[in-house]
């Protein structure tokens, strides 16, 4: 039992098979850099307050800069009886400095460290996933100026609705982003609380400084119950439910461009370089990254669910169920952010079908709304105007015409108010001028949303 940091009380072996049951190293091996960041920290505080030496300090933090180089370079060889990154690294130090390797977990738990070493990855994680989450929406921003031109119907319930200019488009994906990236950086402000030297779960009768070491770590402060500290795993679950709002998001944009890819819309074109071809059929070209985008995020998804259910019914404090929470949190964190880089390249190298789109872009009647309110204007209650125009509209359905080919007779049958003047804001490229509204779809709005943009992209950098 010496290979277990809790050996002494036992005087029989663990099972092979318990050893293979209860280990993580397999999947907190990752959090290395981190254990060690931590364990510097507090061998620092240890000699500040006096359980260390200095010299102690020393041989500590350089031998466990010197274990981290060794990991990362693929040289470390681990072990599943010692269950743990933190037993591992532990291990490794004693092994290496004798008794002085021994104090370094003076004052803590494997409970708070682990709590503090997943504080500091999420941490990572959430600045990385900004970044990203940035070079998507300057992707968008940047397809702005080059599509300006380009008037897309825009669709409720699938249906052709009314008449926007492609930026607009672009830029409802940046709003959405945008507050993706807002929430991460809540989640970050609520992780960024130090829980080391909460210890097992009622914290310590020697003499450590718990502010000092979230001050080495970069806390913000410290978190200050330690029954809570050892049970608390809100932060991820905040954490793996933003990630699973973002998963939403590109889901969402995935299952529009993939529609848009088709024959039927044929509103894009991908890069050769971002789709696949078929093992039977010759002519096809699938959108197959866009696919598992939309297909990933179900994983994101079962993630945020996985951490809810393995947490609803713990008692307080520590349990070991917890030891399960890294595995979704991980998964969750890859998934997203292969998903963000490649939608950035996508989104960066996609053609609009601009002919194409311009051949139909008259069908829908994506003009009918603007007529209501030229009614409105005109002194005509919005829900006669609406009744009106939905007359209007049925007729030129039996007649295979568009609104802005009926007479001014036909018009006037069904409204005296009309004048010729209709005719200025039929059509979808007049109809598009008229819409005038702050965040609206017209070119003037849209204007205002991309210099806004482009200049929060520019405070950024």
């Amino acid at each position: 039992m010496a290979d277990k940091a809790w050996g002494g009380r036992f005087s029989e072996a663990t099972d092979k098979r318990v050893e293979r049951f209860t280990e993580s190293i397999s999947f907190d091996a990752r959090l290395a850099p981190f254990d060690i960041q931590g364990s510097k920290a507090h061998a620092t505080m240890l000699s500040e307050v006096g359980l260390l030496t200095e010299e102690e300090r020393k041989t500590i933090c350089s031998t466990l800069d010197d274990i981290g180089k060794s990991i990362a370079a693929g040289e470390f060889e681990y072990h599943i009886e010692l269950e743990d990154i933190h037993m591992h690294i532990e291990r490794e130090l004693t092994n290496r400095t004798g008794d002085i390797g021994r104090k370094l977990h003076t004052g803590r738990s494997r409970n708070d460290q682990v709590s503090t070493d997943v504080k500091l990855f999420i941490r990572h994680a959430i600045d990385h996933l900004v970044d990203l989450i940035e070079d998507l929406q300057e992707a968008f921003v940047g397809r702005c100026d080059r599509d300006q031109d380009v008037i897309l119907p825009a669709y409720t319930h699938l249906q052709r609705a009314q008449p926007v200019m492609a930026p607009h488009y672009w830029l409802a994906w940046c709003e959405k982003l945008e507050r993706d990236r807002n929430r991460l950086f809540d989640a970050r402000r609520r992780t960024n609380v130090s829980p080391l030297g909460a210890a097992a779960v009622a914290g310590t009768s020697l003499p450590i400084n718990r502010n000092r070491t979230a001050e080495l770590l970069g806390f913000d402060t410290i978190a200050t119950n330690s029954l809570d500290i050892s049970s608390d795993r809100d932060f991820l679950i905040e954490f793996v439910s933003d990630l699973a709002i973002i998963s939403v998001h590109l889901s969402s944009w995935a299952e529009e461009w993939i529609l848009w890819c088709t024959t039927e819309f044929n509103f894009l074109s991908l890069r050769d370089a971002f789709t696949t071809g078929s093992s039977i059929m010759p002519q096809k070209r699938n959108p197959d990254v866009l696919e598992l985008i939309r297909g990933k995020s179900a994983r994101v998804i079962a993630a945020n669910q996985h951490l809810l259910g393995l947490t609803k019914n713990l008692p307080l404090a520590y349990n070991r169920d917890l030891q399960e929470d890294k595995i979704p949190v991980f998964d969750a964190y890859d998934t997203v952010t292969a998903c963000l880089e490649l939608a950035a390249a996508i989104v960066e190298t996609a053609e609009l079908n601009r002919e194409r789109i311009e051949a139909r872009l008259e069908e829908g009647f994506l003009d009918a709304t603007t007529l209501m309110e030229y009614l409105i204007k005109k002194g005509v209650p919005m829900r006669t105007g609406h009744e009106t125009v939905g007359t209007l509209v049925s007729t030129c359905e039996k007649q295979k015409k568009r609104l802005a080919e009926l007479s001014l007779e036909e018009f006037q049958q069904a409204c005296p108010q009309i004048e010729n003047d209709v005719y200025d804001i039929l059509g979808v490229k007049n109809a598009i001028q008229a819409f005038v509204s702050e965040g609206s779809g017209g070119p003037k709005p849209v204007a205002q949303q991309l210099k806004a943009w482009k200049e929060r992209i520019e405070a950024r950098s």
